[in-house]
């Protein structure tokens, strides 16, 4: 929205960035999700999982301060970029629906955390980092607003190079 406060001004930014990272990786099949562009090993499948993973760490596991649900639950590697790394062996059709599903469970704990006033929800600090730090509400929208706009660039890059396809 161009005229909106707060709060819907950063569901609309993040909305937004969600979109574009879901036209980025539409239409496109197992092996061109698994592509990258050398030197990098980034893929969009990974990406994919990697941001997933992101909206159930800052909104369900910190915001709504609840253990972080599978597959992340359950994932003993000792790989850091286990969530990369592991989407090379998925489907899209999973890849992209445990994206969604996560998306939405991100949205439901908005929902929840502004229902208990707007103000309080935003300014609330809620433990992150295994304890080592505290944000709020607000930083997690805008942080998560940057971690989308970051990759959308990576994912444009990475889209160009499989069809040509380029744009926001």
């Amino acid at each position: 929205p161009l005229e909106a406060g707060e709060v819907e001004t950063l569901l609309g930014f993040l909305d937004y960035q969600r979109a574009t990272f879901e036209w980025k990786t539409r239409g496109l099949d197992d092996e061109q999700l698994r592509r990258s562009v050398p030197p990098s090993e980034m893929t969009l499948g990974g990406m994919t999982k990697h941001l997933a993973l992101v909206e159930d760490y800052w909104f369900t596991n910190v915001i709504a301060g609840r253990p972080l649900p599978e597959p992340w639950a359950s994932d003993e590697s000792d790989d850091r970029d286990w969530d990369w790394h592991s989407a090379a062996t998925e489907s899209g059709e999973y890849l992209r629906s445990l994206w969604v599903e996560r998306v939405e469970a991100s949205r439901q704990v908005v929902r929840e955390s502004l229902a208990g006033g707007l103000e309080e929800a935003m300014a609330a600090p809620h433990p992150a980092w295994g304890g080592r730090g505290q944000v709020s509400l607000r930083w997690v929208l805008v942080h998560m607003v940057e971690e989308y706009a970051r990759h959308n660039g990576h994912a444009d890059l990475i889209r160009q190079s499989i069809d040509g396809a380029t744009g926001e």
